[in-house]
């Protein structure tokens, strides 16, 4: 059930094209099992395309039209077609009985691949074919990526910076890490827990951790959100900075240290485009015709501007040992 499930969450990739439930929040305990539950080699992923589905019926009834989307996910099986669309909802803030006359889905060609058959982000990055670990935060998405000696690793959601509290683009080392912290801009009375925190811009204390995601759109401080399974799974996986005073795992007084050595990289990309203010659009259209908008990355990671002081000490470094070698 599993392995139909997850690419049935993406029918509706597409924002705009549907009816919208605002306020709403991910359901981050169901969307870690959809998304994580197939797991193939990189290679034998196939090539998925996109197909447009227009909710129609000849008596205008959207009840009806929504009965025949399901018989046609479910393979003849209205029940179980409406089970594999269950996630729809949370990936593009439609719900399956919001759906009217006239809306229209993106629909995979291949279901239950590994989800990396689905991610807006290219399988291969050649410029990153030199670091062990990247990890990679586009706003024009809202999703991450990592990538291991170019390799598409794993990719998720994410919430970042709202309109007026835009995460910064530039690229940036995770720096320290903890299990659990409250927020310094929780308000007073209240106490915005966040749990699994890797930050990687210390000055401005912006980092990735878990917390409640509205569906589809960038609604933090500046941070970035990701649901429990992303959370865990980067704390991980991303390794901290070294300093005089300790490693990262050390949490926060790591950071009383001088840096030694960085973390992993961390590109924030989506800058140069409109800043995103409402649901991303994840799908282009030629027409009638959908496409997976993937994310063009720079050719090399080190071509993104150094968005802290730590990166740009870095480079020089770098450019002197690169001078005298």
């Amino acid at each position: 059930m599993m392995r139909t499930a997850f690419a049935a969450l993406l029918l509706c990739l597409a924002s705009g094209a549907v009816a919208q439930s605002p306020g709403r929040l991910y359901d981050q305990e169901e969307i870690g099992e959809l998304l994580y539950g197939v797991r193939q080699e990189l290679a034998e992923i196939p090539e998925v395309g996109w197909n447009a589905y227009v909710l129609d019926h000849e008596t205008g009834n959207s009840i009806f039209a929504r009965a025949d989307l399901y018989r046609a996910a479910g393979d003849g099986d209205q029940s179980l077609g409406k089970e594999r669309l269950a996630m729809v909802q949370f990936l593009n803030r439609i719900y399956l009985n919001d759906l009217s006359i006239g809306d229209t889905l993106v629909l995979p060609t291949h279901l239950g691949l590994d989800p990396r058959a689905y991610a807006p982000f290219p399988r291969r990055y050649e410029g990153a074919a030199e670091f062990d670990k990247l990890f990679i935060i586009d706003k024009g998405v809202q999703a991450w990526a990592a990538y291991e000696n170019g390799d598409l690793e794993r990719w998720g959601l994410v919430n970042t910076g709202a309109i007026d509290s835009q995460t910064p683009a530039g690229r940036y080392n995770f720096n320290w890490k903890e299990l659990d912290r409250i927020s310094t801009l929780s308000p007073p009375g209240e106490r915005w827990r966040m749990r699994w925190v890797f930050n990687f811009y210390h000055e401005r204390g912006i980092h990735v951790h878990q917390y409640r995601m509205p569906i589809g759109e960038p609604a933090s401080h500046g941070c970035v959100r990701l649901i429990t399974d992303d959370a865990k799974w980067i704390y991980d996986w991303a390794e901290p900075w070294r300093t005089t005073a300790g490693t990262g795992a050390r949490g926060l007084a790591s950071a009383n240290g001088r840096v030694l050595e960085q973390g992993t990289t961390v590109l924030v990309l989506g800058d140069g485009e409109e800043p995103v203010d409402g649901p991303p659009a994840r799908f282009e259209w030629n027409g009638d015709k959908p496409s997976l908008r993937v994310v063009d990355l720079p050719a090399h990671p080190y071509e993104v501007p150094p968005g802290t002081d730590q990166q740009r000490t870095f480079d020089r470094k770098r450019r002197q040992a690169a001078a005298t070698s």
